[in-house]
């Protein structure tokens, strides 16, 4: 008679409860600033500098989320007093990419009195025709964003995520910036 084999089941248990109660910060988005896109599987930076290409603030998103939606909560990221000592004063224009282009963000910029430097999209052209108003001198200043991005991109944490949870891939993407403010002094 050859080995006996016996197989054994392995059920996964209940999981143990924990006396400080359920763990986890309540910051952390449920899908931990994960998600497919178009590219592939990854997370989104929003990240807001100004024109001399100093970070000011940053907050990540799912691939699959758009960019105008998480565009208040990356403005919210941004802490600077004014030479007062007050709150921060917002910037006399934003310049950003068509993916930036919608009503919502263009009310949110309006009520701040802020100018935006935002081309339309094909689809609003196609309606409303081409904006007089945009101010393609200043759109062109817009590549100092993305020279910031791409020294972020450097960085070798923040190009390849290796953290599980999207606070601490933040707290990385922020210790970058500040590296960065750090090297243009």
């Amino acid at each position: 008679m050859g080995p006996l084999v016996r197989r054994r089941e392995f059920r996964p248990s209940q999981p143990r409860r924990r006396r400080g109660g359920k763990k986890g910060d309540p910051e952390e988005p449920p899908d931990h600033a994960l998600g497919r896109s178009r590219g592939g599987y990854g997370t989104k930076l929003h990240v807001v500098c100004d024109g001399g290409g100093v970070p000011l603030g940053a907050w990540v998103s799912a691939g699959q989320e758009h960019e105008s939606s998480h565009f208040a909560r990356a403005m919210a990221e941004v802490t600077l007093p004014d030479f007062i000592g007050g709150p921060w004063l917002h910037p006399r224009q934003l310049s950003g990419d068509k993916a930036y282009s919608s009503p919502a963000l263009r009310r949110w910029l309006k009520e701040r009195h802020i100018e935006p430097v935002i081309p339309l999209r094909a689809d609003e052209v196609r309606f409303h025709g081409e904006d007089p108003t945009f101010d393609r001198e200043a759109y062109r200043g817009r590549n100092v964003i993305e020279r910031l991005m791409g020294w972020l991109k450097e960085c070798r944490r923040v190009a390849t995520r290796f953290e599980k949870l999207a606070l601490n891939y933040l707290a990385m993407l922020k210790w970058a910036m500040v590296r960065r403010c750090l090297r243009l002094q």
